[in-house]
């Protein structure tokens, strides 16, 4: 019998989880496990519909994984009868997109049965199996949600905050752009006309216009020449000694005259 499912999970989580045997036998439907089984040797009781009839099984599952497929065994006898079963289970796995991003099992088993599973007909021991894998397939993707894996083979994806951040564009200056000598800031800047010109136009405040054409300030500002009291008042006192020199000369100007 062959039979696929869809479980909405990537190939990786999917092929992890099924490499757990009490998460696979837990998740089979109609399954009772045992408190005191044995750590990964799940061990319980299973009731199958088959038709009209129910069985129970008494048994243990095994599973084993290699690359994309996993083996799953089950043994088990009947709890009321002398039957018997033996089911092998090869699970292939590969990635899908229908009807999501998921994983499909293909479900490929054989049985060997004694009793009164060996008496229901082909078909019905089909649509039981079927019906089996649909409701596995179900209640494997509400466990994966319930309980995630702890560890998968899919490819680590990189996180906001593991990405690298890029350098802002107004950066604090290096050594190597360390003002030198009398330069002005724009000699620095003169170095990448790109980033000077993005420099002044994020200048915060202050437009391109007022950027070009500012004084530099700070350490390289020009110093203003000094300015003392002294010129002012000495304007103030040669004004008036100027006008006292042009009275005198007038006064003996006039002396002069009336003595010839």
């Amino acid at each position: 019998m062959e039979h696929e499912v869809y479980v909405p999970f990537p190939v990786g989580t999917v092929r992890q989880a099924l490499t757990e045997p009490e998460r696979v036998a837990r998740c089979v439907p109609g399954v009772q496990l045992d408190a005191d089984a044995a750590p990964h040797c799940p061990e319980g009781r299973l009731r199958l519909r088959i038709g009209s009839s129910t069985i129970t099984y008494r048994g243990s599952l095994t599973v084993s994984a290699e690359d994309a497929r996993v083996t799953v065994e089950a043994k088990g006898t009947e709890a009321r009868g002398d039957g018997s079963v033996a089911l092998t289970l090869t699970v292939r796995l590969s990635p899908t997109t229908e009807p999501g991003p998921g994983t499909t099992l293909t479900c490929t088993g054989t049985v060997h049965s004694e009793g009164r599973l060996a008496e229901a007909t082909g078909q019905s021991a089909q649509t039981a199996g079927r019906r089996l894998l649909d409701r596995f397939a179900e209640n494997l993707t509400a466990d994966l949600r319930q309980r995630p894996v702890t560890d998968t083979e899919e490819p680590a994806q990189p996180g906001v905050f593991d990405s690298d951040v890029p350098p802002p564009s107004l950066d604090t200056l290096s050594d190597e752009d360390t003002y030198a000598g009398d330069r002005y800031p724009s000699d620095t800047y003169g170095a990448a006309p790109a980033e000077a010109a993005h420099a002044r136009r994020t200048m915060i405040g202050r437009s391109a216009e007022e950027v070009d054409h500012a004084p530099p300030r700070g350490r390289y500002a020009p110093v203003p020449a000094p300015q003392t009291s002294s010129t002012s008042a000495t304007l103030r006192w040669a004004a008036p000694a100027a006008a006292v020199v042009v009275a005198g000369a007038v006064v003996v100007g006039r002396v002069l005259r009336r003595r010839r």
